[in-house]
C-alpha cells in the first residue's frame, strides 16, 4: 500500500485500489475559466497524483493550446498515471463533415488523449449518429464517454405516437423548450454502453449545481440502473462532494474542481461531519 494512503481510515471493504482504478475515481477539471498553468498541474501530479485519476481539458480549451505545450501536459498527466480526456469538443468537429469527426479521433488519439466525450446535449445528433461516433472512438483505440444531462430539448423526446412501420414522419422544428426526462438519459446511456461507452459522465445542471436539495431520486435511478462504477457525476461544489461520498461511499466517481481534490480524498477516507469545511483551510484555495 502506497505511503499515501497510512494516514486514511477506510474501512477494509470500502478501500479502493491502487491506480489504475475502475471505481472511486477522481476526474480533474482542467483548464477552462480560470488558468492553470503547467506548473500548477505540475504541483498538484506531485503532491496529489495518488489521488488524481483524470485530467479533463474543459470546454475545448485544449484547441486553443499549442500543440507543442499540449502534448507536455499530456505526457506529465501519464507520467503520473492519469488519464487525459478531451471534454466537450466533439460537437464542434462533426459540422465539418461526415469525415471530420474521425479524423478528430485519430488526431486526438495522436496527441496521447486516452478518452473522448460527447456532450450529448451540445451534439444534437440522431442517437444512431451518436452510437456510431461512440463505435468509431473505439475502434480508433479510445475510451468513449458521452455526457448526458437530465433534461432534454423537447423535440428530442419521443412523441409516443402510433404510427405504421416505415411511415414518413416529417422532421419537426427544433424547440427552445427542455423537459426533464431521466427515463430518456438512462435508455441512451444503457444504448452507448451496449455500443461500447467505457463510462457515462452525468451533468451537474439540475442535479445539484442549481437544485437545492440535490436531486437525490434521479440519482438513485441512474445508479441503480448503469451501475455505480459505470457513471460519473460532476460534484460542481465541496457540499455536492460530500453528499455524492456520504450516500454513496468512496467508491463513486466524480468530477471535481482541482481545488476539491484533497478534501475530496479525505471524504472518501474519513467521517468529517456534517459541519464540514476545507479540512486544508482557505489557504488551499490560492491556487
Amino acid at each position: 500500500m502506497s505511503l499515501y494512503y497510512r494516514w486514511k481510515n477506510f474501512e477494509e471493504e470500502e478501500d479502493r485500489p491502487e491506480k489504475p482504478r475502475r471505481f472511486g475515481l477522481t476526474e480533474l477539471r482542467g483548464p477552462s475559466h480560470t488558468l492553470l498553468t503547467q506548473n500548477l498541474l505540475q504541483d498538484i501530479f506531485e503532491s496529489m497524483g495518488q489521488f488524481v485519476d483524470g485530467l479533463k481539458f474543459s470546454g475545448g480549451s485544449h484547441s486553443l493550446m499549442p500543440k507543442s505545450f499540449l502534448k507536455q501536459v499530456i505526457d506529465m498527466a501519464h507520467q503520473h498515471n492519469v488519464y487525459v480526456s478531451t471534454g466537450d469538443w466533439a460537437e464542434h468537429v462533426h459540422r465539418k463533415g461526415p469525415s471530420a469527426f474521425k479524423d478528430y479521433v485519430e488526431e486526438c488519439k495522436q496527441m496521447g488523449f486516452d478518452t473522448i466525450e460527447l456532450n450529448v446535449t451540445s451534439l444534437e445528433v440522431p442517437e444512431e449518429t451518436l452510437l456510431r461516433y461512440v463505435k468509431l472512438i473505439k475502434s480508433g483505440g479510445l475510451k468513449a464517454k458521452p455526457q448526458f444531462a437530465v433534461k432534454f430539448n423537447k423535440s428530442d423526446i419521443p412523441s409516443g405516437r402510433d404510427r405504421a412501420f416505415g411511415a414518413f414522419v416529417p422532421p419537426s422544428p427544433r424547440s427552445t423548450e427542455f423537459v426533464e426526462d431521466v427515463d430518456l438519459l438512462i435508455r441512451k446511456a444503457e444504448r452507448c454502453l451496449k455500443a461500447g461507452a467505457d463510462m457515462i459522465m452525468i451533468d451537474a445542471e439540475d442535479l445539484c449545481k442549481h437544485a437545492d436539495p440535490v436531486r437525490a431520486d434521479i440519482i438513485a435511478k441512474v445508479i441503480g440502473r448503469l451501475g455505480l462504477e459505470r457513471t460519473m457525476f460532476e460534484a460542481s461544489n465541496p457540499r455536492a462532494s460530500e453528499w455524492f461520498v456520504k450516500q454513496y461511499g468512496p467508491k463513486v466517481n466524480l468530477f471535481v474542481d482541482h481545488s476539491q481534490v484533497m478534501d475530496l480524498e479525505c471524504l472518501r477516507g474519513r467521517n468529517l461531519g456534517k459541519n464540514h469545511t476545507s479540512v486544508l483551510g482557505s489557504s488551499y484555495y490560492l491556487f
